[in-house]
């Protein structure tokens, strides 16, 4: 599932008019780079949530030739503003098959991550320890760090806000203390979260990840640290984007 329905405010004018997943990164829209790294990792099949323009995201995946079935869940018909990642699960979640984990992919989020590696790092990992999802994290400076320690998440922090929230009590790891990380955007779940999916409204998955832990399940981390990655949240980090990427692919 891609996650499509933000609106984009802090990339104004441009997400005035059109959807922030379908702005262009050197020549071609964030929606499709995100959907064509997928499909390359081995995904048969695509689910979008959208709400703002939506109208215009769908549009465009019933016109795109991916390869694979296109699935568009529409938040604009149920809520006045985008539900965020917990919300736009709990309103897609009868639109998965629920036979194998699946990947959760922010639509701004552009990388050059070995996909299929950590698909098949989740899928090992889920049957040494029966973990319920795999977030992928790298070590960089953020506003709001993941707390992890060997076991994985326990807790996140706003630095901006200055608070803390803790799933379980975190354990001394085997490098010292919990650490705090970068989250992705970029997770692989098993479909076991609609068993446990208590939330509903507009709320975080990491909310819901964190009650999880609270009660016993894994939520495992994958470290990424030294890929390439943008997170294409404001203009500055779009144009820093279309520079490495124009340069790398060679589209100016």
């Amino acid at each position: 599932m891609i996650f499509a329905a933000g609106e984009g405010r802090r990339l104004r004018p441009l997400t005035d008019e059109t959807p922030k997943a379908l702005i262009e990164v050197a020549g071609r829209p964030m929606l499709e780079r995100v959907a064509r790294a997928l499909v390359a990792a081995g995904a048969d099949r695509l689910i979008v949530n959208a709400h703002h323009h939506a109208d215009r995201v769908d549009a465009w995946l019933r016109e795109s030739d991916l390869g694979v079935e296109r699935v568009l869940s529409r938040e604009d018909a149920d809520s006045d503003r985008p539900l965020e990642t917990g919300g736009g699960l709990a309103l897609a979640a009868h639109l998965f098959r629920r036979d194998a984990p699946f990947f959760l992919h922010n639509v701004d989020i552009l990388s050059d991550l070995d996909l299929a590696g950590v698909y098949a790092a989740h899928v090992a990992g889920e049957a040494e320890d029966g973990r319920l999802a795999t977030l992928v994290v790298t070590e960089r400076p953020t506003s709001r760090p993941l707390l992890v320690d060997d076991e994985g998440v326990c807790g996140r922090v706003n630095l901006s806000e200055g608070w803390e929230v803790v799933g379980r009590h975190p354990r001394q790891t085997r490098a010292g203390p919990p650490r705090r990380v970068g989250f992705s955007g970029v997770h692989v779940v098993s479909p076991r979260i609609f068993e446990r999916l208590k939330e509903r409204g507009t709320f975080s998955i990491i909310d819901t990840y964190l009650r999880l832990v609270g009660e016993g399940e894994t939520i495992a981390i994958h470290d990424a640290s030294g890929a390439e990655w943008h997170d294409i949240g404001t203009s500055e980090r779009l144009e820093a984007a279309r520079r490495a990427l124009g340069a790398r692919e060679g589209a100016g």
